[in-house]
């Protein structure tokens, strides 16, 4: 029960009697939802199922209703993904909603969170929670699906010996594939600890060497196929390296395993129609494929044969050619002949007229020789006068520079004064008592030390301290 009425609530809260407001349409709806989510909780209505309706959208609208009252619901496309079973007219279900308002209408209704039929109970509970739980961890996720071989030669099939649906199974497959290998790997299906008998063949059966894995049994309630919802099957269907092909119960029925498998079948004999196409149909499309192959052949041939034609049209006869081209090489033979013959005659009238010429101007060779002989001596002559007078120069310039070599003018008994710096000293004037001075005779060096100076009329005099080493 609630507290008080949801509008007289909402407005006393809004305090909109006391100012008079006046809303629009939109606005008022918009208060009721927001008062109606906020005063409802999640909660659970049973009732009847009517009037469902599909979008193309994947929502799913449907009239919920007893034989009192109907509310009008809607289940969003991601939760109707959810829902393990298909829904139809007058299931009684049981429903998780959140009472809502459709704004554009005015419509109050109810949005479906989840869904579970009437009297399934605890068992139900815990599909969903399994369900979700391994959704949650990627399980299910369909990028982790195997695809199936194209043309399946080997078929490992996990089921009960007594269940009827392997029956018609094996019955499909001598119909459509009689060239099928089929293995059965027996467990129970049904009854405490099948849940992990089941896991513990498909094991047995992926380590084996089959193309793909068929997991079979017949229809039945929630209670007799529960070991297919067990979470230890659906981690080995999984695990396994084979491709898992689910046929368990109706088309109705869905069940944990269904989910892990690499693809789900509606029935056991669908899934066995899915593993192998029908023998027949393979053999008339493969004899399509070769008629498709030969007409294929024929016409390239066809077509190979017509340009055959075509360039042997086209092509001229070998004999013919190589006759034109004889022809050609003999007159052209008689044409090269006739071409030198006339070439050698007018070489040989060039030659004949530049005889007279060449003997013309042939050179006197005595003439030449006695011009050749008075121009050796000529150069002798200049060669001879022209080493003297080089020779003469270079012993003028000798001279020379005997007379400006430094080492000959002290030779002659003058010295060269070097102050402690380096510099040369030039002026008296710029030595000091006590200065040391580094004289260079001719041979040898010495040094001295300043006494004192002199006036410029007298010379200076200095105490030796000793002969320097050079």
């Amino acid at each position: 029960m609630l507290d008080k009425p949801l509008i007289s609530s909402f407005f006393d809260t809004a305090d909109f009697a006391t100012q008079e407001a006046v809303l629009s349409v939109g606005e008022l709806n918009r208060a009721v939802r927001g008062a109606l989510e906020a005063q409802f909780p999640l909660l659970w209505v049973a009732g009847e199922i009517s009037s469902l309706t599909r979008a193309a959208s994947g929502h799913v609208y449907f009239t919920l209703k007893d034989a009192e009252a109907q509310a009008r619901c809607v289940l969003w496309r991601n939760k109707a993904q959810l829902v393990g079973f298909r829904l139809e007219n007058g299931q009684r279900v049981r429903a998780r909603v959140l009472v809502t308002l459709y704004e554009a209408r005015g419509d109050y209704q109810l949005g479906v969170e989840s869904l579970r039929l009437a009297g399934q109970g605890v068992l139900f509970e815990q599909f969903l929670e399994l369900k979700t739980r391994l959704e949650a961890e990627g399980l299910f996720a369909v990028e982790q699906k195997r695809p199936l071989p194209a043309f399946a030669r080997r078929v490992a099939i996990v089921s009960s010996p007594q269940a009827a649906a392997l029956q018609d199974v094996l019955a499909t497959f001598a119909r459509r594939a009689p060239h099928a290998r089929l293995t059965l790997f027996p467990t129970p299906v049904q009854g405490e600890g099948a849940g992990r008998e089941i896991a513990r063949a498909l094991t047995a059966a992926a380590a084996s060497d089959h193309d793909v894995i068929l997991l079979c049994r017949g229809g039945g309630s929630m209670e007799d196929l529960w070991a297919f919802n067990e979470e230890v099957l659906a981690r080995a269907i999984r695990a396994s390296r084979l491709p898992v092909v689910s046929g368990i119960g109706h088309e109705t029925d869905f069940c944990i395993a269904d989910f892990a498998a690499d693809l789900r079948a509606p029935t056991p004999t669908a899934a066995a129609e899915l593993i192998c196409p029908a023998r027949q149909d393979l053999l008339e499309r493969l004899d399509a494929l070769r008629r498709r192959l030969a007409q294929g052949c024929e016409n390239r041939l066809r077509g190979w044969a017509q340009r055959l034609d075509c360039l042997d049209a086209r092509l001229p006869s070998p004999a013919r050619q190589l006759l034109l081209r004889r022809e050609n090489l003999s007159v052209l033979s008689l044409r090269l002949q006739r071409a030198a013959r006339q070439g050698v005659a007018q070489r040989r009238d060039a030659l004949r007229a530049l005889s007279p010429s060449l003997m013309r101007h042939r050179p006197r060779l005595e003439a030449q020789g006695e011009t050749l002989s008075h121009l050796r001596q000529r150069l002798q002559q200049a060669t001879e006068y022209l080493l003297r007078h080089r020779q003469q120069r270079l012993t003028q310039l000798a001279q020379g520079l005997r007379q400006l070599d430094p080492q000959a003018i002290l030779a002659r008994g003058y010295a060269i004064a070097a102050c402690a710096d380096g510099s040369l000293l030039r002026d008296a004037a710029t030595a000091f008592p006590g200065d040391t001075l580094f004289l260079t005779l001719a041979r040898g060096k010495i040094t001295a030390q300043v006494v004192e100076k002199a006036p410029r009329t007298h010379h200076l005099s200095a105490q030796s301290q000793g002969p320097a080493a050079e």
